[in-house]
């Protein structure tokens, strides 16, 4: 039993913990059956958190359901890389998370690549959130991945959650995220902090004496957001 069924199991009333094991059972003796499974997990074990000390809102929390069908597809074994395209492509979002997640647990190789991709090209805070996890980390290019945290941070999705990200920054990611700061500034909108522990990894010279001039700006609005950016900069950056 892994870690994570463990925690699953815990956390999960004894009619869920019966459908589990019917569900395991099922899949044991035709991997197919994971279809129906899959889908109805949500019903059978719950969508709460899987932590109890998780926020039901959080973008990068488990849900039960997320656990669940993390373990489903765990018991397909190498088998698991024949479903996974299915399950994603007719799931609801809900489901599109669990395959997600389910990346960072099941060896599926370079099947998960195409579903990472689509999920980055949706609006779904969920989906991106949770496309954004250690396979995107470790498969992702570097131009893929600076172009995924500009939407992270675009979308308000906090990049600081992004376990792995420090380790990933290239200049280019940390030019393109100053540059939007910039843009931020000149629009006169404040700016998330979490960007510039990522963008002082490698510090462009350019974009930040640009984001520094306007704090001298004729236009109010420009020189308070810059100022703001700027003690951001100095309580969140190393």
């Amino acid at each position: 039993m892994t870690g994570l069924e463990t925690v699953l199991r815990e956390r999960s009333e004894p009619a869920a913990v019966a459908w589990l094991d019917e569900s395991l059972a099922a899949v044991a003796a035709d991997p197919t059956a994971v279809r129906s499974r899959f889908a109805a997990a949500g019903r059978k074990v719950g969508r709460g958190p899987l932590h109890p000390d998780d926020e039901a809102g959080d973008l990068f929390a488990w849900t039960v359901d997320d656990a669940a069908r993390v373990v489903l597809l765990a018991a397909l074994g190498t088998g698991v890389v024949d479903e996974l395209p299915g399950l994603y492509r007719h799931g609801d979002a809900a489901e599109r998370r669990g395959v997600l997640r389910a990346l960072a647990v099941v060896p599926v190789g370079e099947a998960g690549l195409p579903i990472v991709d689509d999920a980055l090209r949706t609006n779904d805070l969920r989906l991106v959130a949770a496309a954004m996890g250690p396979y995107a980390l470790t498969r992702l290019d570097d131009p893929a991945l600076a172009q995924a945290v500009l939407k992270c941070v675009f979308m308000g999705i906090p990049v600081g959650r992004i376990d792995g990200l420090d380790r990933r920054v290239t200049p280019e990611m940390a030019r393109m995220l100053a540059g939007y700061v910039h843009e931020r500034i000149a629009a006169g909108r404040d700016v998330p902090g979490d960007v510039w522990p990522l963008i002082d990894r490698h510090p462009p010279p350019e974009e930040i004496a640009a984001i520094e001039a306007e704090t001298e700006s004729t236009v109010p609005e420009r020189r308070t957001a810059a100022l703001a950016a700027l003690a951001l900069r100095r309580t969140t950056s190393p």
